[in-house]
Order: C-alpha cells, then sequence, then structure tokens
C-alpha cells in the first residue's frame, strides 16, 4: 500500500493541537485556584506559570537532543533501560486516557446545559468517535480543526476580558478588595500551597508536543511551547484575578463548575455566558483531540518497540495508524461505562499521572546531562532550574494527595494493571520460558498429551526471539561492547546480534575489535553475534539501506552516544537507539 507523504505541522497547527489542552485549563483552574488559595489564586497561578518556565528549557532540552516521539518514554529509553522509560509510557497513556474522557463528558455537560435534550453519556460516546475518526483521516485533518478552536478559544478569552475590563472601570473594584480582606484559612503559605498544587492542574497538555515532535516541522517544537507558555502565564492568572475583582468568593464556590460562563453573564448578558458556554465546549473537545495525536505517537513509538502487539502497527492509505486510533477509543469507552459517567474518579488518575510523567521528564533531563553529555542539544537547562522544577512538580503531587486522599487509591487501581500488562510484555519470554517448565514439571506422566502445547510455546518463544538486531560500532574497548549485551539481554527478545564496523577509504578496523567480539559471543552463548566489515560511509543513507537489505527496523539498530564533531542528528538517522 502507498503512503500519501505526509506533511509537517506548523508553528500555529502545532501549537492549536497540543494547547488546546492546556488552554482550556482557565475553564476550571481559575475556580479550582480560588477554592484553596482565595484571594491570592491569581498569585498561586503565577508561580505556575515560573515552574512552566523552567520547563520549557528542560523540554527544550531533552526534545532537542532526542527528537523522536514519545515524550518522557524516549528520553528515559535512550538513558536509562525499558522497563524504566514504560513506566513513564504508561503514566501518560493513563494521563491521555482520563483527559480525553474528562474534556469529553465536560464538554458535553456544557452542551447539555444549552440544549437539555441531549443525552450526556450517548453524546459523549459520539464526540469520541468523531476525534477517533479524524485522527484516522490524518493529522493533517486534525490540525485544521485544532486550528479552528484554539483561535476561537483565544478570541472568546480576550472577548471576556475586555468585557470583564469595561465592568470594572464601570463599577469598580470594590468585589476585590472586599475579597481581599476576607480572612485566609491556615494563613497566606498555606493558601499558596494548596492552591499552587490545585493550579499545576493548568498546565496539563505541555508534555504533548513532545509526543508528535516528528509529525512537526524543524525548528517548531521549542516555539510550541513558549506558546503554551504565553498562553498559560497571560490567560490563567488574569482570569482569576477577574473573578476576584467581580465575583463574591462564596459565589465563585457555588459557581465552581462553570466559572467563566457565570462571569460572562455577569458582566456581558445571557448571549456572553452563552458564548463562553460554547467555547468551553469546543475547546474541550480540542483537548480531546490532543488526547488522540499525543498518544498515538506515544504508542506507535512502543508498538515499534515490541513493547505492545505489533498488529498495532497496521496503517491506512492516509499513513495513520488506524489501530491504535481504534484501540484507544474503546479503552475511553470502557472507562466511561465503568464509571458510569461519573468521571470525579477519573481526576485522580489524570492528576497524579501528569504531574509524575513531568516529573519523569526532569529526571530524564539529569540522566541526558550525566549519560549523554556530548549529544549536540539547542539549549541547556541549568541544573538548579531542573532541581527547582522536579521539586516544585513533587510538591503539587504531595499538595493534591493531601487535599484529595482518594486520588491516589483510585489512580493505583489503574496504574497497577495497565504497568502490569506492560510488564508481561517486557518479560514474555521468561514468563513463557516458566509455564514451559510448569508444564514439565506438572505432566511429566503425560508428556505425550502436553507434547502439542509445548510445541507451540517453543514456537511462539522463537517467534518473539527471531527479531535480530544491529549495533554500529568502530570501538575495540570490551567493555563498551559488553555493556551493550548486558543491555540488549536485559531489555530485548532476541538471539541474533549484528555488531556492524563502517570503515572509510583508507582507513582500518581496530585490531582488537574481531577478537573481542569473539570473547563476548561465547561469554552470551544465548545471543549469536555476527561481525559484520562494511566499506563506506556510516550515515542515514547506509542505515536505511541496510534495513531494508536485512529487513529491520531502524528502531531496533544501536550505536553508542555520538559526541560533538558527530556530522549528523539524532533525528536524520531515522529513529537509531542510544543504548550507552
Amino acid at each position: 500500500m502507498k503512503y500519501k507523504p505526509v506533511k509537517k505541522l506548523n508553528e500555529l497547527a502545532a501549537t492549536a493541537i497540543c494547547g488546546n489542552d492546556i488552554s482550556s485549563s482557565c475553564l476550571y483552574v481559575s475556580a479550582l485556584a480560588i477554592i484553596y488559595a482565595g484571594q491570592y489564586a491569581w498569585l498561586a497561578l503565577l508561580i505556575v506559570a515560573v515552574v512552566l518556565f523552567l520547563f520549557r528549557k528542560i523540554y527544550g532540552e531533552v526534545v532537542g537532543a532526542l527528537p523522536l516521539n514519545g515524550g518522557a518514554y524516549n528520553a528515559l529509553l535512550n538513558t536509562t533501560n525499558k522497563s524504566t522509560a514504560s513506566l513513564a509510557a504508561t503514566l501518560t497513556l493513563l494521563s491521555y486516557m482520563a483527559t480525553a474522557v474528562i474534556s469529553a463528558s465536560e464538554a458535553m455537560h456544557y452542551v447539555h446545559s444549552i440544549w437539555h435534550e441531549i443525552p450526556v453519556i450517548i453524546a459523549t460516546i459520539v464526540l469520541l468517535a468523531i476525534f477517533m475518526g479524524l485522527t484516522i483521516l490524518g493529522i493533517g485533518e486534525s490540525s485544521k480543526v485544532a486550528i479552528f478552536i484554539f483561535i476561537t478559544h483565544l478570541v472568546s478569552l480576550t472577548l471576556l476580558a475586555g468585557f470583564c475590563g469595561v465592568y470594572l472601570f464601570q463599577n469598580g473594584f470594590d468585589t476585590f478588595f472586599n475579597n481581599y480582606a476576607l480572612p485566609v484559612e491556615g494563613g497566606i503559605k498555606q493558601a499558596l500551597f494548596f492552591g499552587f498544587a490545585a493550579a499545576m492542574l493548568g498546565i496539563s497538555g505541555f508534555e504533548s508536543s513532545a509526543n508528535f515532535v516528528e509529525e512537526q516541522d524543524t525548528g517548531v517544537f521549542p516555539k510550541t511551547l513558549r506558546n503554551m507558555w504565553i498562553v498559560v502565564s497571560v490567560f490563567n492568572p488574569l482570569m482569576a484575578f477577574l473573578a476576584l475583582a467581580i465575583i463574591a468568593i462564596p459565589d465563585v464556590q457555588n459557581n465552581q463548575e462553570a466559572l467563566l460562563s457565570f462571569m460572562g453573564g455577569r458582566v456581558g448578558g445571557d448571549w456572553l455566558s452563552t458564548l463562553i458556554s460554547v467555547d468551553a465546549a469546543l475547546v474541550l473537545s480540542g483537548a480531546v483531540l490532543t488526547s488522540y495525536v499525543g498518544v498515538s505517537g506515544l504508542l506507535e513509538r512502543m508498538t515499534l518497540d515490541r513493547i505492545l502487539p505489533q498488529f498495532l502497527l497496521k496503517k491506512n492509505s492516509r499513513g495513520s495508524s488506524y489501530r491504535i486510533m481504534i484501540m484507544f477509543f474503546i479503552m475511553c469507552i470502557s472507562i466511561l461505562m465503568i464509571t458510569k459517567g461519573e468521571l470525579g474518579a477519573l481526576a485522580g488518575v489524570y492528576t497524579i499521572s501528569f504531574l509524575l510523567v513531568m516529573t519523569l521528564f526532569g529526571f530524564g533531563n539529569i540522566l541526558l546531562k550525566l549519560k549523554r553529555s556530548k549529544l549536540p542539544r539547542p539549549v541547556k537547562a541549568s541544573p538548579i532550574a531542573i532541581i527547582l522544577a522536579i521539586i516544585a512538580v513533587v510538591m503539587a503531587i504531595i499538595g493534591n494527595a493531601i487535599m484529595n486522599p482518594p486520588y491516589v487509591g483510585v489512580f493505583l487501581e489503574y496504574f497497577l494493571p495497565a504497568f502490569l500488562f506492560v510488564l508481561v510484555m517486557l518479560n514474555r519470554t521468561k514468563i513463557l520460558k516458566a509455564i514451559l517448565s510448569l508444564i514439565k514439571y506438572l505432566f511429566e506422566p503425560v508428556q505425550k498429551s502436553v507434547r502439542k502445547i509445548n510445541f507451540k510455546i517453543l514456537r511462539l518463544i522463537e517467534d518473539i526471539n527471531s527479531q535480530e538486531f544491529v549495533f554500529f560500532t568502530n570501538d575495540d574497548d570490551v567493555a563498551t561492547l559488553n555493556k551493550v549485551m548486558l543491555y540488549i539481554s536485559k531489555n530485548e527478545h532476541t538471539k541474533k546480534l549484528k555488531v556492524v564496523t563502517v570503515i572509510e577509504e583508507g582507513k582500518t578496523i581496530p585490531e582488537r575489535l574481531k577478537s573481542d567480539i569473539e570473547v563476548l559471543d561465547r561469554e552470551y552463548p544465548e545471543i549469536k553475534i555476527e561481525f559484520i566489515e562494511l566499506k563506506g560511509t556510516f550515515g542515514p543513507e547506509l542505515i536505511k539501506q541496510l534495513s531494508q537489505k536485512w529487513d529491520i527496523p531502524i528502531n531496533f539498530m544501536f550505536i553508542g552516544s555520538p559526541g560533538d564533531k558527530f556530522p549528523y542528528r539524532i533525528e536524520q538517522l531515522g529513529g537509531v537507539r542510544l543504548i550507552i
């Protein structure tokens, strides 16, 4: 099947796709911050903006050095091992599932508030199905819808802010000063701590751009981070400040679910209230689209790395992995049915998952500095900034756990089964061998009757281990090669490794390389090492040619961390992984 060439996303399209999720936060985070921080909510939201500014460089450095889909999963895969990377991937998946279901349901609740005849649960399923269809059609079609929603949302917020300004000019700031004079329960420090923890929900979606970076045009990714930061830094504190200046804090609490719509009604009348409700439904729908696009990039990368079943990689004529979209849709519907539309519990999954993902991204940056110090990167985050950012997110996790203790239990109920499935996939050959040994032990007297079962298990193990891997090297350091073998034996299912050295004209291979490989071949009898010498120049074209010739996907080809003089960027190599 021939795939249509996929056009890369420009700045507006990429910003819109991930921006709809993070910009929709002002619909609920202003009210949350006011409930926990009272009159200091706007300050708590400004602190969040500062934390997000630190994460701009953290994400920029990691993704700039390793510009491949997968976000935190990709960062940890290239700096640690598959198990640790899969932990980040599972958390990201849970975050996307919760975001999609909650956003779709909330969007339909807004629609229901305007047209009461619409059944919320059925409408939620229809909305999830519509965006599944859009992403199956291709990211280009999805981006057009995302752009329309994003621009409409920004215009609506600007319009609301304008009417609030006129209202304050005519009526003064008495409400704000009255709110400011109210006593603060627990003191300012406690109010800011819990307000900050609640306000950190307003940056969910910031991680999304890193999950589809390969679909973005050159230089677009850091611009999406900048644009999302600007939107959050301007609108979230502004809306909280305007709410405190126009509405008494008790009224904020009474209208928490649709605060901005309530504000619109007060400053502009029913038409503005309705407009904000329609905008809320649209941008929350856009957050559903963000989930689909982000999860597509993540799950496709995980499937390529054989963490998920390979049948998910099937693509349609537009180059979309439609089976991944369908699977994600089914997972979202199952959650909706299990919760019966009562999605309060999912907030715990949503909150803790994405905050943990951001924490892991921070650790991924630290590991990148320690293990991939020579890898070129466009920007560098300072160690102090990374530590402060990680501490801030950990404090937000602690704050949310204190405010909502049941969230932790609900999160574990969803996380543990998901991560258990991933661990089974990572260790499936070991599990199959254990089952085989158990069958032999239990049914030794009747071996003939279970011979077929044994044969099928052995055949399955053989199929799993049949995938060959490649490591490119010119290094004759046996310790380095031993690290490669240790990594592959612990993280990959294979019984054959091609060690390839590419020799340019006039150069020779290191003398000890062949003998070192012979030693390692004896030390690791479960993996057959084949040494191959090639004349030519190492680069993207050679990698592509060898991938096609040997029928080995590029993401099963490894290299050591390149230095500053390496002539190619990692993304130019088509998905080659760094393992030492």
